[in-house]
């Protein structure tokens, strides 16, 4: 019950801003107004211009081993518990980042001699 009037509440206070914002709000369409703003300078060029594949092909790639980095934290925080279990030391927690790490590179090594990443 507490939830649902709590949501009820929200959803009548989002209705009354957005009325006020709508009824008591400037609502003059002026020239200047429909303008785009770019940081206080004149737009240059078509907002809709293409980008090349190699902008799209770098950002997967930097979503790929951001995500690497994302996935060893947690495993370099619990190395200690992986690595020994039952009063004695055990190589799992090592092994399992190493496949992790080996997959990873071999995935480095092929998107590099396929060139998609290097200087030009």
């Amino acid at each position: 019950m507490p939830a649902g009037l709590a949501i009820v509440l929200a959803a009548g206070f989002a209705g009354l801003l957005f009325a006020l914002a709508v009824f008591v709000g400037p609502s003059a369409v002026t020239p200047e107004k429909l303008k785009p703003f770019e940081c206080g300078s004149e737009p240059i060029g078509s907002p809709r211009g293409r980008y090349s594949v190699k902008f799209y092909q770098v950002a997967i790639l930097f979503l790929v081993f951001d995500i690497e980095a994302a996935f060893m934290y947690p495993w370099a925080l619990l190395y200690r518990q992986l690595s020994f279990s039952g009063g004695h030391v055990s190589i799992f927690g090592f092994v399992e980042m190493l496949l992790f790490v080996v997959t990873l590179v071999v995935a480095l090594a092929y998107v590099w001699r396929k060139k998609a990443i290097g200087w030009d």
